[in-house]
C-alpha cells in the first residue's frame, strides 16, 4: 500500500516505514503529525484518486529529526564592476517517518 502526499510545496510518494525529509514544519522529536493533503492512495487491487485530494484519507508519520541541511553558496558576480557577494544558506528540514496509511 502507498499513497500520494503533498507538503511544503511538493510531492512526496509514501509507504509504511519510509522516512522522508521534508519542508519544516512546527513540532518535537517524537510527536506525531498527519498528512492530510493525501492526492493518490493505493492497496494491492484499488487506486483512489482526489481531485484535488482524498477527503477520508491520511497519513501517520513521527517526527524523527529537525534539523539543518548542507551549506549551499550562493555567489553573486558583476564583470568588469568589482561587484562580488557571497552568502552561505541552510535550509531547515523535519525528518519524519510513515506509521501508518489510513483510508
Amino acid at each position: 500500500m502507498y499513497a500520494v502526499v503533498a507538503t511544503g510545496g511538493k510531492q512526496y510518494r509514501v509507504e509504511e516505514g519510509d522516512v522522508l525529509r521534508i519542508e519544516k514544519i512546527p513540532g518535537n522529536v517524537g510527536e506525531t503529525f498527519a498528512f492530510d493533503k493525501v492526492l493518490l492512495l493505493s492497496d494491492d487491487k484499488t487506486l483512489s484518486i482526489g481531485t484535488p485530494a482524498l477527503s477520508n484519507a491520511s497519513v501517520n508519520a513521527r517526527i524523527v529529526e529537525q534539523g539543518k541541511g548542507k551549506k549551499i553558496l550562493v555567489f553573486k558576480y558583476k564583470r568588469r564592476k568589482r561587484v562580488r557577494g557571497k552568502q552561505g544558506h541552510r535550509q531547515p528540514f523535519t525528518a519524519v517517518k510513515i506509521e501508518n496509511i489510513n483510508q
